[in-house]
């Protein structure tokens, strides 16, 4: 593989994860009831979203809390949980898909909101769904080379918006059956924020070590799943089939440089859908046990998703206790990265 393919790090190490919950649950039965008439005109059956998808429901913000709020919401919390003073923080990155506007970056919004030093530097990173794991990788190289002794991460998503204009689409008496398939993907979306705080094991030698990992393009598939705030149309089972293959190419890769194969503690996988469990587990041999999900409750909340998930189960960790990460990103990309406990 190419030198830039697989990532090694030394010290760089997670010393806290928090997940935010948007307050307003939206249940998937309160879905079908919108989407009857269209349902019954088309010939689909209700019930695909918590049947199929698995998501019994998911959440969203009040309509005031703005993407930015949200993930200071996560931003707040996380600070709290490490304990570290805010000015020693050198480095903020967001990597919300969601954003009320192109400029400026959401991260500005965030580091104003959570009072960070002017000497923070504060920027962007978007590669859909992949952008958080992406983003602790950079935090990784700039802890290692001594660029700064913090780096805060953060993310804040929100489907509300896209979910109602999406209803309202579906609801239109002109609405097909491909239109309600080529949409339904937006339907699993949820809403939520989550936050990290990285250093190095030489600062918090209790923090939990990101020993490296290994990412992966198929950038051929950029197309299957194309989405903006008002709409998001997706070819659910061309993004399934080539997401799956591209786990699969990189889990044969990785065997070169990790040991993963021979069993984890954890993984720690982009919640998608029971479906997208299921077969990535099954294709890899894992352990669907060892798998956290959020997804039923929480549907799929972008690149807030895996911290969410790992949030969620940080206390029935154990020390050594190791963590696979596993993302993906509609365009396609992938990255697994390895955390030990």
């Amino acid at each position: 593989m190419p030198p830039n393919a697989v990532q090694r790090f030394d010290k760089a190490a997670v010393l806290a994860v928090a997940g935010v919950d948007a307050p307003v649950a939206v249940t998937s039965a309160w879905i079908d009831e919108q989407l009857a008439a269209t349902y019954e005109r088309v010939g689909i059956r209700p019930g695909l979203l918590a049947d199929v998808a698995g998501i019994v429901e998911r959440r969203w913000w009040q309509p005031d809390t703005s993407f930015v709020a949200a993930a200071a919401l996560a931003g707040e919390e996380v600070l709290v949980r490490s304990g570290i003073p805010r000015d020693r923080v050198g480095m903020m990155i967001s990597t919300s898909v969601c954003r009320d506007h192109l400029e400026p970056s959401v991260a500005c919004g965030v580091h104003h909101r959570l009072g960070l030093s002017p000497a923070c530097i504060n920027f962007d990173v978007a590669n859909a769904c992949l952008g958080f794991v992406n983003a602790m990788h950079l935090a990784g190289t700039a802890l290692e080379a001594g660029q700064c002794d913090y780096v805060l991460i953060v993310d804040g998503e929100g489907s509300r918006y896209t979910q109602e204009r999406t209803l309202e689409r579906l609801s239109s008496s002109e609405a097909t059956a491909a239109d309600v398939f080529a949409e339904f993907a937006s339907l699993t979306l949820g809403s939520g924020a989550a936050a990290m705080v990285m250093t190095t094991t030489d600062l918090h030698p209790e923090a939990h070590r990101l020993v490296g990992g290994v990412s992966r393009a198929a950038t051929e598939h950029h197309e299957l799943c194309v989405g903006t705030l008002d709409r998001m149309t997706t070819d659910t089972q061309g993004l399934l089939n080539a997401g799956i293959d591209l786990s699969e190419t990189v889990w044969k890769l990785a065997s070169v440089d990790f040991d993963w194969v021979q069993g984890m503690d954890r993984y720690v996988m982009h919640q998608v859908s029971q479906v997208h469990t299921a077969m990535i587990c099954s294709r890899l041999g894992i352990d669907a046990q060892r798998v956290p999900m959020i997804f039923p409750t929480r549907g799929n909340v972008g690149p807030a998703a895996i911290p969410m998930a790992l949030a969620s189960v940080q206390h029935d960790l154990q020390p050594g206790e190791r963590v696979l990460l596993m993302g993906m990103g509609s365009g396609l990309n992938t990255l697994a990265s390895e955390l030990v406990w």
